[in-house]
């Protein structure tokens, strides 16, 4: 029996997309909130739901297994699925909640999508949401719940008042500087070994996951932050390389990816990570994601050093117009001379991509095109632009949002704005930028059987007919109104670059 069960939402086979990749990770978010409950004397234990058979007949037994005072839904912070706020995780935590209530338990849950949504859950079975960073303030939580206090005046709660409204305490976000300072994630509360038959199983090697810091400091207005806001915290640098080198020698691990918002920060830090990662016997094979603006050469060679294979940019966009629309206080020439670096340094360089953001039209589209093609990226993950709740751009956009307001799985890739083009048209330019990557790396698979080429004058075919004069434009305070090509030399151009190789 245990005193705290802590669960999440994240079941691996509600998303289609996901189970396609078949790259599950561990709940690092929920390891680190059971690492602190325990470190403060609590009993807990943990549910993962990702790879469950059954999520919710599993975790009815683990609830009558543990039979818990209180059941904590702590999504994983550090995921960027969870991040994406989906309407499949929600409903899963709602479920959860109901099955925790109908056993007794008080339910807390803690989240992007919870901080969002508050009252949402807090109609679902919930008792008490906990926003921001929020592994100090869930000790307190618990002491004063097993004391069979009301955790009021704890940082970050919210709950309902006798009346039915909406109660905050007085400071509406937990801190936790202190972060870096946690005992490693409680690993040994759940079963390692169906993560390592997946990885396994689907792509010959182990890869699981790792986080050396919380936050981002860079504010792209379009980038939703509701748990560290623009704090950055950074663990240190042996404190990582020894996590590692225990998941290589205990768990046999092959790969790591690292969840870090933002990898590579700061160049002192990667020259004494690369350091330890070889004093310390720990290196492996990993994947980050990162900034071009940050692959100086030094980083770079560092980076290399300590293991790195692959690099995820967040390039976005190839219109400066609409780079600096998105406040991504990027330059298009770092990002050719970060490509160019990585290659040298034979480390697999792969871009982030974002359509459909205000402002960008057909011009734009063949820029972004052209970006991709001029420096042939490894791979590419390609996205429409997604309004969330503290963002700019949701601000921006709100007035034009209907009902859906979050997608329901991750490959979902709807407009819930009124964008320049339909649906349809993103998911063809999406399948065609995938297609035309796959004729130089066979590292990316086409998502449809028919060839770039072919793809690309589907789309010039859906571009003339599909403009959408209504759509949102730049606002006189982010620059120039975007320019919309008519058929001619932009579309020739888009054309002739499509050459199967």
């Amino acid at each position: 029996m245990s005193t705290v069960l802590l669960t999440h939402s994240n079941h691996l086979r509600f998303d289609a997309k996901q189970m396609r990749k078949m790259q599950p990770y561990p709940p690092l978010g929920t390891l680190y909130a059971a690492s602190a409950l325990r470190s403060a004397g609590i009993s807990v234990a943990v549910f993962d739901v990702m790879l469950a058979e059954d999520p919710f007949g599993g975790f009815a037994r683990a609830l009558e297994q543990h039979r818990p005072e209180i059941v904590v839904i702590y999504e994983d912070d550090f995921n960027f699925v969870t991040k994406m706020c989906l309407d499949h995780m929600r409903t899963t935590a709602h479920r959860l909640a109901e099955l925790a209530h109908a056993q007794g338990a008080t339910v807390v849950a803690h989240g992007s999508d919870a901080t969002d949504h508050a009252s949402e859950y807090l109609r679902n079975n919930v008792d008490y949401v906990l926003n921001g960073e929020a592994e100090r303030a869930l000790i307190d939580v618990c002491a004063e719940l097993l004391q069979s206090k009301k955790p009021l005046n704890v940082a970050g709660v919210v709950s309902f008042d006798c009346d039915g409204k909406l109660r905050q305490s007085a400071e509406s976000t937990a801190k936790n500087p202190s972060w870096t300072e946690l005992p490693p994630p409680a690993r040994d509360l759940i079963d390692m070994e169906p993560y390592r038959a997946a990885w396994t199983e689907a792509h010959g090697y182990f890869s699981t996951n790792v986080v050396s810091s919380r936050g981002c400091p860079y504010q792209c207005n379009w980038c939703a932050k509701p748990i560290s806001g623009n704090k950055f915290r950074v663990r240190q640098p042996a404190a990582v390389a020894a996590e590692i080198h225990t998941l290589k020698v205990v768990h046999q691990v092959d790969h790591i990816w690292f969840g870090d918002d933002i990898f590579a920060l700061d160049h002192r830090w990667i020259e004494e990570f690369a350091k330890e990662m070889e004093l310390q016997g720990a290196v492996l094979p990993f994947k980050i994601q990162s900034r071009a603006d940050l692959m100086s050469e030094s980083t770079v060679a560092a980076l290399k050093r300590a293991g790195c294979a692959e690099i995820w940019m967040g390039v976005e966009s190839g219109s400066q117009k609409i780079l600096d629309a998105m406040d991504k206080n990027l330059s298009l020439t770092d990002v050719y001379i970060a490509r160019e670096r990585l290659r040298k340094a034979n480390i697999r360089a792969c871009y982030f991509i974002q359509f459909g953001y205000p402002g960008e039209g057909w011009a734009e589209i063949v820029e972004t095109a052209e970006v991709i093609r001029q420096t042939r990226p490894d791979d590419i993950g390609v996205s429409l632009s997604y309004p969330l709740p503290g963002t700019r751009f949701y601000e921006r956009v709100q007035a034009q949002l209907g009902s859906k307001r979050n997608w329901m799985n991750s490959d979902d890739l709807c407009i819930m704005f009124t964008a320049p083009y339909t649906d349809e048209f993103y998911r063809v330019l999406r399948d065609a930028m995938h297609a035309e990557v796959a004729t130089w790396s066979s590292a990316t698979a086409p998502t449809s059987h028919e060839s770039a080429q072919q793809l690309w004058q589907r789309l010039v075919e859906m571009e003339r007919y599909g403009r959408n004069p209504d759509a949102l434009t730049l606002s006189d305070d982010m620059g120039e109104q975007p320019r919309f090509s008519s058929t001619g030399a932009p579309l020739v151009q888009l054309l002739a670059g499509t050459t199967e190789s």
